[in-house]
């Protein structure tokens, strides 16, 4: 254990020494024992003029209350938290920061269940707390761990209930993500929808087990958000059609359900397909052009550099430029929308960067231990903004709430 001291040069030092995990447990006291104060003395002053029929103050300092062991991320921190007698009938002075209920830092809550998601067992946790948070720590038994799972699990369920009514997405992104399941043969592939708002906020709107990303799973999920309530966005982006049928399913099912919405492949998606219809000592003058392609600064100057594309590899490589030509009109359909969203819309990015760390976890922990637990695990990792009341709403702080301007956006 590193401790810290103070050498005074002449090989003398202080009689005491603490830990660096002490000094942030006294450290985090202190700052909360103060910013309690503020909270309490800021509550009393705004109230102060407040009298009865003597004179006297209603609302006034009362001592402290008995000390409480608080749970944080540094440790367990005892703390004595003070009172305030309030004598006005119907009110009473609650903290903010510290409930009277509250034996453990949100955070630190919100984190067991992720953890347990992604592999550490609830026989594990007692250790793993006891060298995380010292041997003080308390009340995170095994049945703890497990409630809070449950209760995640529980938010999941209501969050994918929620109305729609109201909802104006003018872009969705689409892709489906697979993931291990330690306990099942089959993998679970989670069906996911991004959303951007008018405002330029983007949301997540589903996350659904889906089969391999057929026509049927994803016509489920679509018709699913039509019946609660959201209209047809303007343009759907989702993946080219390449190996297998995750792509093709996602667009029969839109054009089934939402006929009116336009479509955009993805760029990155199709850049591999085509690159892997070419032999290596090819690919990276290959992957050059099909990047000024995807980059032109008009319709016309993309459909150039494909004619320059297709002229070059057609004779012998007819696969790749096939691959290109195939659904040409669909990967420059974002040509036709504001030239700030271009960046946004040519690929299925939004999805593809938060999700990859989870991807990541699971092939570390040989993936969740459930079907459902995978679904939590992909409801609460990625950490986007949702919009299904206050609890889901913690999350607004994330890289997901970047904002899109759509102000120049026109719907048909």
């Amino acid at each position: 254990m590193l401790k810290l001291t103070t050498d005074y040069g002449d090989g003398t030092a202080p009689e005491t020494s603490q830990t660096l995990d002490e000094l942030a447990r006294e450290g985090a006291r202190r700052m909360i024992a103060e910013a309690l104060k503020l909270e309490a003395d800021e509550y009393v002053a705004k109230l102060q003029h407040l009298r009865d029929e003597k004179g006297h103050a209603l609302v006034v300092r009362n001592g402290k209350a008995r000390p409480r062991t608080v749970t944080l991320g540094v440790g367990p921190v005892e703390i004595e938290a003070p009172r305030v007698n309030d004598r006005r009938a119907g009110h009473r002075f609650t903290s903010h920061i510290l409930p009277p209920w509250a034996r453990r830092s949100p955070r630190l809550e919100e984190a067991l269940p992720v953890l347990y998601l992604r592999g550490l067992s609830t026989g594990d946790f007692a250790e793993a707390l006891r060298v995380l948070l010292g041997p003080e720590a308390a009340g995170l038994s095994a049945s703890t761990i497990s409630r809070l799972t449950v209760i995640w699990q529980d938010e999941y369920r209501a969050w994918r209930k929620r109305s729609l009514a109201g909802k104006d997405y003018v872009y969705l992104w689409v892709d489906g993500v697979n993931f291990g399941v330690r306990l099942e043969d089959d993998r679970l592939t989670c069906l996911v929808i991004i959303g951007v708002n008018r405002d330029g906020t983007k949301e997540v709107i589903a996350i659904e087990d889906g089969y391999r990303e057929s026509t049927e799973s994803w016509a489920t999920v679509l018709r699913d958000l039509k019946r609660r309530g959201m209209p047809a966005p303007v343009l759907a982006v989702a993946r080219s059609c390449g190996r297998g049928d995750g792509a093709l399913g996602f667009w029969a099912a839109l054009r089934a359900v939402y006929p009116k919405t336009r479509e955009q492949r993805c760029w990155v998606h199709k850049l591999a397909n085509v690159l892997d219809k070419l032999p290596k000592r090819l690919q990276p003058r290959a992957k050059a052009m099909l990047y000024e392609i995807m980059h032109a600064p008009s319709r016309q100057d993309a459909k150039d550099e494909i004619a320059h594309f297709v002229g070059e590899y057609q004779t012998r490589y007819p696969k790749a430029t096939e691959c290109l030509t195939a659904d040409q009109e669909a990967l420059l359909t974002f040509f036709d929308f504001p030239a700030e969203h271009w960046i946004h819309l040519r690929t299925t990015n939004p999805i593809e960067s938060p999700f990859a760390t989870v991807k990541a976890r699971t092939r570390l922990t040989k993936g969740a231990g459930s079907r459902n637990a995978g679904l939590a695990m992909a409801f609460s990792s990625p950490s986007p903004p949702r919009s299904a009341g206050a609890k889901s709403m913690r999350l607004t702080s994330s890289p997901w709430s970047a904002r899109v301007s759509l102000s120049k956006m026109a719907r048909a």
